[in-house]
């Protein structure tokens, strides 16, 4: 049994710990050993009172003596609101100890990302990704880390710890294979909800196996009781002691420290007298003793509880209106009482505290015992006084939403202020509650558009279906300006787009077209309705090309809405199969010396990354592979230095990883395709953005030739039936269908490739390169429908001419000369060739070079191909070519 000294409460709580205590020496050893090892992490489970937080401080005593750096945070119940709060707390030891120059070095290029949320650096102009703020605390924390080494990380009361906290240390936990650090999280079991249980969930499946803490024993009860109170203590009294507290070490420690303070004789004749003292110690009965210790103390103490953690004593000393030395004096008085400690005696460095609650329970207790009305007067009294100290309004905001709603303008302009700040720094939730709670208040008529729009903006990624109720609400009413009301439809559009409503979007936007005069904003809503009907996967609507290509005869790209509209009607030229020349003037139109126009860059929010992927993507299969290629690789710089770690930048890589593939470098396409996917998968499953990423890696494995591979990702991530409601490239059915052809479900491919014409010929979509299902499907009827497959072969030509790049025209070729034989496929395979190399796809030039001289049997030309497939990594193409100059 572990040993304790008489009355001291930390090590009397680890009576029966000795597994725990071993455990946690065992993972200090093995951090200590080698700084090349992974990382650990341990989760110690158990109800209030049962010893989590004296096993970190055994912890933190353990390490410490070993020599390593600890550090430490906790949550808190009445704080669990504040953003960032934990892994601030956690990381104030590294952050204090640097100069603002000495952490920008450490931190990097994540300094200006993370250091807003860490409170170091002033936010940027742009409103940063929550999913970018997340990644970078991890960075910077695996950075620290490694400065730090040996380092041991401490976290208390995770169950109350912000969402922000718990989503960063829910990432960080999934990445310590690389890297040496130990983290040890304490937490109680249930009691949570929502996102913060599934967190904690990702965390607990991150550890080994948890400590689950259990109650003392009857026995370690005795041994505790005549450790504290001597040995003379007799066993009816000690089980006594058992039976009151269950075998709760807190109340048990409360409990003997209160026998010692009444000079009782710990006998059987007083055992009777212990259920009276356990009283005091919880619930009722410690409210009746902090009473008694007089209104003063008993209102600091109420002061303390409204501030939660990190209490200051000048902010304690003003909320209970007492002077500082009265403060002091009360202080003094809860610490003897074992109520109130000096903050940081146990859980290190608080530089924004001076006490806290000598435990979680007598907190709670102190909290909930303040009568309804003073709390809820007190929180705004806490608010006033924490504007007034200078910690802004997102500091307040946490009292702010507990104070009942009044018909108070100010508080309303007081949630919108805290609201900003935390979009600022990557926290929308806790924006939404603010702004959630200034609704209630409620705001005045002539801003209460403005606030419903505004929390529509600050939900727009995280719950489509809110944004479009609170969207709607705020358009309802009077009060946006017209650049207000455009943007708001405009997002409310979005919303609409992400929650499978595309219907309802473009009605939406085409209301608010017909209520606005000719101009920059109606213009701009217009391409807003072609761009959301051009993203769709469904059946052409009537008149949209026709009615694009009208209104874009007047456009010359004067201004962003102009530049819009070009872009989408070289998209719209470009799937139609209509003369590349022209779909690669209307996208040079929009662009301004050959760049992108303000307003228009990858991360300005005006238009969306919707609309300048098309404009990619119409270069990208019009043989204008170098302007894609420049257009993605910027869209990748873009989001990485602002931090957008979400769906925008699993999108750069998805589409850059296409550039890739249409040049024919493989191995790059594939590198990117897969971080695509990666990214993706933290976005959510389903979305057009995880089939973009899917679709595009597995057609890439194909054209390298490792079916089984793209069969293995195409079952492990869903790739199948039913597809998007949005156009997903490259195109969808073609690539499945391609994949059930190479892993020879035959029947089944062509059924595919089938469902792929159909969707094609509702939607008009005509070029033969971007939705290939036409050549495939050739292919694959040559010897069971012949007929058949040289009509689609000539359509396929006809198309690819009309679109008139060498590529298109290349494959086109390609597919004809497989439906022949002697000269006739010779002579078809060598004008393939030609094409095929004036194009800038690589992999196509291979793939026709190989074939050209399998069927006019060249060793100069199976070799040249062979070289091109090798620069390609198709290493499909090598063993084909390798196995024909076998064979000859």
């Amino acid at each position: 049994m572990t040993e304790a000294r008489p009355g001291t409460v930390a090590s009397a709580s680890l009576w029966e710990r000795d597994e725990e205590v071993a455990t946690l020496e065992e993972a200090i050893t093995a951090l200590r050993a080698d700084s090349a090892t992974s990382g650990t992490l341990l989760v110690l489970s158990g109800e209030a009172g049962l010893g989590k937080t004296a096993l970190l401080a055994e912890t933190r005593r353990i390490a410490e003596s070993r020599g390593c750096a600890v550090w430490s945070a906790r949550g808190g119940e009445t704080v669990t609101s504040v953003p960032f709060n934990v892994v601030r707390q956690l990381l104030q030891p590294a952050l204090v100890s640097l100069l603002p120059e000495e952490a920008r070095e450490y931190l990097g290029d994540w300094y200006d990302i993370a250091g807003p949320a860490l409170g170091i650096a002033e936010p940027g102009d742009r409103q940063p990704d929550p999913q970018g703020v997340c990644d970078g605390l991890v960075a910077a924390v695996r950075r620290l880390a490694k400065r730090d080494w040996p380092l041991v990380l401490l976290i208390d009361d995770a169950h109350w710890a912000d969402q922000e906290t718990l989503r960063w240390l829910a990432a960080f936990a999934e990445r310590l294979d690389d890297l040496s650090v130990l983290v040890v999280v304490a937490r109680r079991p249930g009691g949570v909800t929502g996102e913060s249980a599934r967190l904690l969930d990702v965390v607990a499946d991150a550890a080994g196996p948890i400590s689950t803490l259990s109650a003392l024993t009857p026995a370690a009860t005795e041994g505790l009781t005549r450790a504290t109170l001597g040995e003379h203590a007799d066993a009816p009294f000690c089980r006594e002691v058992w039976a009151v507290t269950g075998g709760n070490p807190y109340e048990t420690v409360e409990l003997l420290a209160k026998v010692q303070d009444s000079e009782l004789e710990p006998s059987e004749g007083s055992a009777a007298e212990l259920r009276d003292l356990n009283r005091s110690a919880r619930g009722r009965g410690l409210v009746a003793r902090l009473e008694g210790l007089g209104i003063d103390a008993t209102r600091f103490a109420w002061a303390a509880a409204i501030l939660g953690t990190g209490i200051s004593l000048d902010l304690a000393a003003q909320l209970a209106g007492m002077p500082d030395d009265e403060a002091s004096r009360c202080a003094e008085l809860l610490g003897a009482a074992r109520i109130l400690t000096a903050a940081g005696s146990e859980n290190g460095h608080r530089p924004d505290g001076d006490l806290e609650f000598v435990h979680p329970l007598i907190a709670t207790a102190v909290y909930r015992s303040i009568p309804d009305a003073l709390r809820t007067a007190m929180h705004g009294q806490a608010a006033w006084a924490v504007t007034e100290s200078g910690r802004g309004a997102a500091a307040a905001s946490r009292h702010l939403l507990e104070v009942h709603p009044d018909d108070d303008p100010e508080l309303v302009e007081q949630m919108r202020d805290a609201a900003r700040e935390h979009l600022a720094v990557g926290a929308p939730d806790a924006a939404r509650r603010c702004l959630e709670r200034a609704l209630k208040e409620p705001p005045l008529p002539e801003v209460h558009a403005r606030v419903l729009y505004e929390l529509g903006c600050a939900t727009l990624l995280t719950a489509p279906s809110t944004t479009i109720s609170h969207l709607r609400a705020a358009l309802e009413r009077p009060g946006l300006e017209d650049t207000e009301r455009v943007d708001a439809v405009f997002r409310l559009s979005q919303a609409l787009l992400h929650n499978n409503q595309l219907d309802e979007a473009v009605r939406t936007v085409d209301a608010e077209v017909d209520r606005l005069e000719p101009g920059p904003a109606r213009m701009r809503l217009q391409a807003v309705h072609y761009m959301w009907e051009g993203i769709h996967a469904g059946e052409e609507r009537a008149g949209h090309s026709s009615g694009l290509a009208e209104l874009v005869t007047t456009c010359t790209g004067r201004d962003n809405s102009e530049r819009a509209l070009l872009i989408l009607r070289g998209f719209d030229a470009m799937t139609r199969g209509e003369n590349a020349e022209e779909v690669v003037e209307f996208c040079d139109q929009a662009l301004v010396n050959g760049r992108l126009a303000p307003g228009l860059a990858w991360t300005d929010t005006e238009w969306g990354v919707e609309l300048l992927l098309m404009l990619g993507s119409a270069y990208a299969y019009a043989d204008r592979l170098d302007r894609a290629e420049s257009l993605f690789s910027e869209a990748l710089h873009a989001y990485v230095k602002a931090g957008w770690s979400g769906g925008h930048l699993s999108l750069a890589n998805a589409y850059l990883g296409l550039a890739h593939r249409r040049r024919g470098r493989l191995a790059d396409a594939e590198h990117y395709q897969r971080e695509s996917l990666r990214l993706a998968e933290r976005v959510g499953r389903g979305l057009p953005l995880y089939w973009s990423a899917t679709c595009g890696l597995i057609d890439t494995l194909l054209a390298r030739g490792h079916v089984e591979q793209a069969a293995e990702i195409a079952d492990r991530y869903g790739f199948a039936p039913p597809y998007p409601s949005t156009i997903v490239l490259p195109d969808t059915r073609s690539v499945r269908g391609r994949l059930l052809l190479a892993v020879g479900r035959t029947k089944e491919g062509i059924n595919e490739l089938e469902a792929a014409e159909k969707a094609a010929a509702a939607r008009g979509h005509h070029n033969t390169v971007l939705a290939p299902w036409a050549v495939d499907l050739a292919r694959a009827l040559a010897t069971e429908d012949p007929s058949r497959a040289a009509t689609l072969a000539g359509d396929a030509r006809r198309h690819a001419e009309r679109f008139g790049t060498d590529t298109a025209i290349g494959e086109a070729l390609r597919c004809a000369a497989a439906l022949e034989t002697g000269q006739r496929a010779v002579r078809l395979a060598s004008q393939a060739v030609a094409y095929l190399e004036a194009s800038p796809c690589q992999y196509e030039h291979a793939a026709a070079r190989i074939e050209y001289g399998i069927v006019s049997r060249s060793v100069t030309e199976l070799n040249k191909g062979l070289t091109l497939a090798r620069t390609c990594g198709a290493d499909g193409l090598v063993a084909k070519a390798s196995a024909a100059l076998a064979g000859l």
